[in-house]
């Protein structure tokens, strides 16, 4: 499992992650609609609260979270497949 280490806001709904095997890169949460959940985020300064949990989870609050693989595979463009190959700390090189 990745783990986010490193965490920045950028304008725009948009976010740059490093994760634990030195990955980097953004994210863009632009396109999420403002409802339900994410009607959270119609207030900019909240969308700026993010923060990484202690299991290296992109999280909001208590009803907004981000699995770190699934944010892994957005910067590096990889298939699902690619975390559970036997050499999965190698697939992004």
């Amino acid at each position: 499992m990745k783990k986010i280490t490193l965490l920045k806001i950028l304008e725009n709904y948009r976010v740059w992650l490093r994760f634990s095997d030195d990955v980097e890169g953004e994210v863009d949460f632009s396109s999420k609609p403002r409802t339900g959940v994410f009607a959270f985020w119609n207030n900019y300064e909240n969308f700026r609260k993010a923060r990484i949990d202690d299991l290296g989870a992109l999280i909001w609050n208590d009803q907004i979270d981000f699995c770190p693989d699934s944010l892994w595979l957005q910067v590096t463009g990889q298939k699902p497949e690619v975390l559970l190959a036997p050499n999965a700390q190698l697939a992004h090189a």
